[in-house]
C-alpha cells in the first residue's frame, strides 16, 4: 500500500467519515447515474491527487461514498483505460484507496461485445473467468514477490452465487461467461474476434481485467457484470462505435442497477 494512498484515504474521511465501506463499485457506461442514489459525499478525481482523468464519454470520475440500499459504499464514478495512457496500472491508486478505506469486496461492471446468440444486446453476463488476450500486466514492474498472484477463483464463487441468487429473485436472467480483454482503443477485427472465441471467451471489453489483478493483488473480493452493448464484429450488420456503446448501454443498466440493490440489500448472507 502506498503513502500516497494512506494519505488520500485520511482525506477522504475527513469528507465522508470514518465508517468504512463494505463495497466498492467501479461503474461502466451507463450505470453513472447509480452513484447519484447514494446518500453521501461526492469528491472530485480532480480533487484527489494521483486519481486519474477518467476522461472517457459516458463515465462521471468522481469518488461518491456513502448508504446504497443499507449498506456504506465506494462508488468509482469513472474508471481509466490502458489505451488512455498505456498504463495497465492506471487504475492502482483508485483501488489502493478503497482497500484502504477499509473496503473488502469489489463489484465491477463493464459494457462488452457478445459472441453469443444467447446473450445478445441489452443482456448481461456474469464474468465466471477471463482471458487476458491483451497480454498486457499491471503488476508488471511491482518490485516484490506479491506481484505473483494467483487467479483461481479471481471472480469470487460465493460473490458470483449471490448475484445469481439476486437476478433471479428480481426476475432477470443473467449468463455466465468468460471475459476478455482487448487493448483498445480501436474495436477488433472479425478475425480478431474468431481468434479470441477458438480461445474460449464469451465476450469482449476493454477494461475490467487489469483491475481484478489489482484487486486480487491488494486482497480484494471480485465479483463483475458485463452489459452486452453490441455482438462482435463479424457476428451481425450492427455498425460498432463508442457513441453505439453508449446508446446500448442502457439497455441493460436497469436490469443491472436492480440485480446490485438486490445483491446490496441482501449482502449480509454472503
Amino acid at each position: 500500500m502506498s503513502r500516497n494512498a494512506e494519505d488520500l484515504a485520511a482525506l477522504v474521511r475527513e469528507r465522508a467519515g470514518d465508517a468504512p465501506p463494505k463495497v466498492g463499485l467501479i461503474l461502466g457506461s451507463g450505470l453513472g447515474h447509480l452513484a447519484e442514489a447514494v446518500n453521501g459525499v461526492s469528491i472530485d478525481y480532480t480533487d484527489l491527487p494521483g486519481f486519474p482523468h477518467a476522461g472517457v464519454s459516458g463515465h462521471n470520475p468522481k469518488l461518491v461514498i456513502g448508504d446504497l440500499e443499507g449498506q456504506r459504499v465506494a462508488v468509482l464514478g469513472g474508471r481509466a483505460h490502458y489505451y488512455e495512457s498505456g498504463r495497465g496500472d492506471a487504475m492502482r491508486l483508485p483501488l489502493e484507496v478503497l482497500k484502504a478505506l477499509g473496503a473488502g469486496t469489489l463489484l465491477l461492471t463493464n459494457a462488452a461485445g457478445s459472441f453469443r446468440p444467447d446473450i445478445p444486446p441489452g443482456d448481461l453476463m456474469l464474468i465466471a473467468d477471463h482471458i487476458n488476450f491483451s497480454g498486457l500486466n499491471p503488476l508488471i514492474g511491482e518490485p516484490t514477490d506479491a506481484r505473483f498472484v494467483p487467479m483461481m477463483d479471481a471472480y469470487d464463487p460465493a460473490l458470483r452465487t449471490a448475484l445469481l441468487q439476486a437476478a433471479s429473485d428480481e426476475g432477470i436472467a443473467l449468463a455466465g461467461g468468460v471475459y476478455a480483454w482487448y487493448s483498445g482503443p480501436s474495436f477488433e477485427t472479425p478475425a480478431e474476434i474468431r481468434a479470441i472465441r477458438t480461445l474460449g471467451a464469451d465476450a469482449v471489453g476493454m477494461s475490467t481485467v487489469p483491475e481484478v489483478i489489482l484487486a486480487r493483488f491488494l486482497g480484494l473480493r471480485c465479483a463483475a457484470i458485463s452489459t452486452i452493448t453490441n455482438m462482435a464484429a463479424g457476428l451481425s450488420e450492427e455498425a460498432i462505435s463508442h457513441e453505439h456503446t453508449k446508446a446500448m448501454a442502457p439497455l441493460g443498466a436497469g436490469k443491472l442497477e436492480r440485480i446490485l440493490r438486490r445483491f446490496l440489500r441482501e449482502m449480509p448472507q454472503v
